[in-house]
């Protein structure tokens, strides 16, 4: 099995590339080698020996006696030694090798004897059991190692350990399936292999296992129903297989990777494996499926409540609108018919009382007889108010919104009825009257009389089940009893027993008891050793918002801050002034003029410097087989990331086979090796120098995300209403991490009703390559939980967040404390420390199964915000996160530079958006994908083509530097490159060519001469 590919492996097995920095840094002799250095004979050893010491510095592995000749000038320079006496051919082995035993103990590392030999093993053991892609295993136990403070062995050794620990896995599973598996089971998955007639207007045969590979991602109840039929199948067979799931103890990784191998393979393939292979497979399979579909279910139960108390809130609100036109026209009419009564009325009482002529008798007489008048007319006064007060009744308790919900029950109960019936929920639900409910419901199989569990109902919502005739109303408890359904879902009272997305929180954390036998282990490797102690973290927190608040407060007093103005209500305002634009020669002029350049070829040209193709592995990763060529991979990528569609794609184009494009679609594009492709190319311009020209001399990195909407053409249940950028369509929202150097580092797709903020983390995550120090997003991005886990995990988190000057500021101390030193702008809340201090294992905890990847980010903060907001671990983060909130307002109020390079690192990610926009011009820039898997692997071919295109335009201008010989356009060219913007497209043929041939302007189709046949028969 190669893991590796050349490339990697001669880097691997060659002594490091340093830069002048690096080779200052690694070569320095510290004062414990002095002694040994000077104890040295020759200076030809002398040197050796720093320079391996110097490797091993920066690799933790020893390169035999191979030395670069720029780092031998260098080290020999650093000793005072003639670099000419210095003989690398005169250096033994057995020097070698008793001076490699010297820089292991400096470094207090040990051999990689066998002892070390039989840890790796133990390690790689555990690592195939959670992760099953080679490469993967290899990185991980080459940190493993570090870690351990032993040195790493060769490639060819650790590949070597790798193969036989994947062997040794395959075998111990083939034995369980071997021991455990009956024969009935053995006859129920072999029946998945079988044909079986197709449904509708398919009427072909098909294998049973094709009918179950892909999940609708639809609402409409035909499709529902036959999504639960396919549950109802693989969860039955599920359950009966149980015990020999649990018995080969799979994580999720290695299940899915088994299942996918099913679900890309044709029949005929999964059915020539061997015995033991082929059941391991199809029980993955249906383990992966049964997961998958209860997702796929809870989905649409979720969407469909949300359409439905949507559209009847909406409903609501129109007829309360309209109702409050008519409600005022009442009370002006009632108003009015009042006054002329009352004003009759009065105005004769007045006359008769005012009558001289009158005793007091008969005036009471007469006002009596006007009374009684009065009252023998029909009361139309009265009946109008009565009127009103039933009208303002029913607003009151909501009656109408009942009937709304209820006349929108049977279309909910079409798509959701059986969801609840066949999905097994969890029975550790926290909300017990609404188990007891959901529990009667599925008991009954959804057949619910007046007797049926209320308790989880509000005192209006039961009020509303009956109607003054006393009869109950079916369907709007139904319909509410989904509604909560739904909510306890979302907010985590309500988990699945069979779900990846939807299980309880702490199924997705370090496990506890894990957590306090080895908190030190974990601290370090999740680089939290700092934050041990809660105490000490919030000390310094408390010292560092001091510190600040007198700065800003000492400079405002001063008149050194002009832009920042304090309210007398405590809010403030700032001021940004834009950053002035220079008078230089656009960098677009730099580029080629006459010549556009075609896609494929700068995917070509940028393939062969950095040689990204190779990490578009098959799927199978662990059997050797022939690369396809590499057209049909520019092709693959340009058909997903232009979303023209492969098929299309393949028909259009001249030497591309449509069977051979789409194997390499099926089998090659993954989301993880799409990801590897694209850190291939940042790898490379990371270490290109022209790059750097955009980061100031501190070497600050500065990223941003954002996200950018698009609709999506098929029905998918990643895909949501958002009238304000979709209109009426659904879509998702693109979500792409840039640095100031333009490389686009990471991306998601998201649906397009969800936050970006639980997101954000996930792509600082993701810095194997480019490694984020300043994060920046608009409001949307931020909150203060995300200020708590950035901070936690090393990150300054830099949002511009609308309406700042509104935003509260928080302290340690009491508001008094800083008003008794004459500051202005003041904390109005004091942090509650109690609430971090009580749950500050967990805030570790938490934090940490996010630094080893345990668990994506978006996973945990998707499941916590969902929680009741009373949560502890939520509230601890809350309150945590609002001391760095309040530590990065008050210095954007006070760092005028600090703020523009926000603004100008935000406009960044605008201009990545319209690229994007520029890139996927097929299909009207919709997605044609359904499922979110699929969709983040059309945008990710869609970032490859961005970051081949700034790689391609980096190359570009690095080779015209190096052309530019006068100075003064020499100049010219950097100032152009530092004040643009090599995210540029217009030099680029994005559609391909048109062919005017003679041949081409051929009528294929035979309507050379059209006939004109009637509409209608005579």
């Amino acid at each position: 099995m190669k893991i590796f590919n050349t490339l990697e492996e001669e880097a691997f097995e060659s002594p490091p590339v340093f830069n002048s920095a690096e080779r200052k840094r690694f070569f320095s002799a510290p004062l414990a080698l002095a002694d040994t250095i000077a104890s040295l004979r020759t200076p030809t050893n002398k040197v050796c020996f720093l320079a391996a010491a110097g490797y091993f510095k920066a690799r933790r592995r020893f390169f035999s006696r191979v030395f670069r000749p720029a780092d031998i000038s260098y080290v020999a320079r650093q000793l005072d030694v003639d670099p000419l006496q210095v003989d690398v051919e005169a250096y033994s082995k057995e020097t070698n090798a008793r001076h490699q035993r010297l820089i292991l103990d400096y470094f207090g590392f040990s051999p990689f004897d066998e002892a070390a030999r039989a840890f790796a093993i133990r390690e790689i053991a555990n690592l195939v059991r959670v992760q099953f892609r080679p490469k993967l295993v290899l990185l991980e136990i080459i940190q493993s190692l570090t870690r351990k403070k032993i040195e790493l062995p060769s490639y060819n050794e650790l590949a070597k350990l790798i193969v036989e620990g994947l062997n040794h896995d395959q075998e111990i599973l083939t034995g369980i399936i071997e021991e455990c598996l009956t024969a009935e089971q053995r006859g129920t998955l072999d029946e998945l292999l079988t044909k079986e007639p197709g449904t509708g207007a398919d009427e072909r045969w098909r294998y049973r296992l094709t009918f179950l590979k892909k999940p609708y991602q639809s609402t409409q109840p035909s499709k529902i129903r036959s999504n639960l039929t396919d549950l109802q199948t693989l969860q039955q067979c599920y359950l009966d297989l149980l015990p020999v799931v649990t018995r080969l103890d799979l994580s999720y990784e290695c299940i899915r990777y088994y299942a996918y191998s099913v679900i890309k393979a044709q029949i005929p393939q999964v059915s020539r494996r061997a015995d033991e292979d082929r059941y391991l497979h199809l029980i993955t399979f249906v383990a992966f499926q049964t997961f998958r579909l209860n997702d796929t279910l809870i989905d649409t139960l979720l969407s469909a409540v949300q359409a439905a108390t949507n559209a009847a809130q909406k409903e609501h609100k129109e007829a309360y609108y309209q109702e409050r036109e008519e409600r005022n026209e009442s009370v002006t009419a009632l108003v009015d018919r009042l006054g002329k009564s009352i004003r009759a009325t009065l105005g004769e009482i007045r006359q008769i009382i005012a009558d001289p002529h009158l005793s007091d008798r008969k005036k009471v007489a007469q006002i009596d007889a006007v009374l009684a008048a009065q009252a023998s007319k029909p009361n139309v006064v009265e009946q109008q108010i009565d009127q009103f007060k039933q009208s303002v009744k029913t607003l009151q308790q909501g009656r109408d919104y009942f009937a709304l919900l209820e006349e929108r029950s049977l279309k909910l109960q079409h798509r959701v009825a059986d969801i609840v019936c066949h999905v097994r929920f969890a029975p550790n639900c926290s909300k017990p009257a609404l188990w007891e409910a959901l529990r009667h419901y599925q008991a009954r199989e959804g057949s619910i009389e007046k007797n049926a569990p209320n308790a989880f109902l509000s005192g209006d919502q039961r009020a509303a089940l009956t109607t003054p005739e006393g009869k109950f109303r079916v369907s709007l408890y139904k319909a509410l009893l989904f509604v909560e359904i739904a909510a306890a879902i979302k907010s985590g009272a309500l988990n699945l027993i069979h779900s990846e997305k939807y299980r309880s929180l702490e199924d997705y954390l370090i496990p506890k008891a894990d957590w306090k036998a080895n908190r030190a282990e974990y601290l370090q490797r999740a680089q939290l050793e700092q934050f041990a102690d809660c105490r000490a973290t919030l000390d310094r927190l408390d010292a560092a918002l001091d510190a600040q608040y007198r700065k800003v407060n000492e400079r405002l007093e001063a008149k050194e801050n002009p832009h920042l103005t304090v309210r007398t209500n405590g809010s403030f305002h700032i001021g940004t002034p834009k950053v002035e634009e220079t008078d230089g020669v656009s960098l677009g002029t730099f580029f080629p003029d006459r010549k556009y350049i075609p896609l494929v070829e700068a995917l070509a040209t940028v393939d062969h410097v950095t040689e990204f193709l190779s990490e578009l592995d098959h799927w199978q990763a662990r059997y050797q087989r022939a690369k396809p060529a590499k057209k049909v991979f520019f092709a693959a990528i340009i058909g997903y990331g232009c979303e023209i569609g492969h098929r299309k794609l393949a028909q259009i184009s001249k030497q591309i086979d449509e069977n051979e494009l789409d194997n390499v679609v099926n089998w090659y594009f993954s989301l993880q090796n799409v990801q590897g492709a694209n850190d291939r190319i940042l790898q490379y311009m990371d270490r290109m120098n022209l790059p750097n020209i955009h980061r100031p001399k501190g070497g600050t990195l500065h990223t941003s995300s954002d996200g950018q909407k698009f609709e999506v053409a098929v029905d998918s249940l990643n895909a949501n209403f958002s009238f304000k950028y979709l209109g009426k369509d659904k879509g998702v929202s693109v979500v792409t991490f840039i640095d100031m150097r333009d490389l686009m580092w990471h991306s998601t797709v998201i649906s397009s009703s969800e936050r970006e903020a639980a997101y954000v983390i996930d792509g600082l995550m993701h810095n194997d390559v480019v490694k984020s120090d300043v994060h920046s997003t608009d409001t949307h991005g931020y909150s203060e939980i995300i200020f708590a886990g950035t901070h936690l995990l090393g990150f300054e988190f830099a949002p511009r967040i609308k309406g700042v000057g509104r935003q509260q500021l928080y302290a340690f101390k009491p508001r008094k404390h800083y008003e008794a030193l004459n500051y202005r702008l003041l904390p109005r809340s004091t942090i509650r420390e109690p609430l971090i201090e009580d749950q500050w294992e967990d805030v570790l905890r938490f934090i940490a199964t996010i630094r080893l990847k345990k668990t994506s980010a978006s996973q945990l903060f998707k499941r916590l915000n969902s929680y009741s907001n009373q949560h502890p671990l939520y509230q601890a983060l809350k309150e945590f996160g609002k001391a760095p909130k309040t530590l990065f307002i008050l210095k954007y109020c006070d760092d005028l530079d600090f703020r523009q390079a926000i603004e100008k690192q935000l406009n960044k990610i605008e201009g990545s958006n319209k690229f994007s926009k520029a890139i996927s011009f097929g299909h009207n820039s919709e997605f044609v994908q359904s499922e979110k898997e699929d969709q983040e692997v059309a945008e990710g071919c869609r970032r490859l083509i961005k970051n081949a295109i700034v790689c391609w335009n980096y190359l570009f201008l690095s080779r015209e530097l190096d052309r530019q010989k006068d100075a003064m356009q020499r100049a010219e060219l950097l100032e152009a490159i530092r004040n643009g913007s090599v995210s540029t497209w217009r030099h680029f043929n994005l559609h391909g060519e048109f062919d005017f041939s003679d041949e081409r302007m051929v009528d294929s189709i035979g309507l050379g001469n059209p006939k004109n046949p009637p509409l209608e028969d005579d």
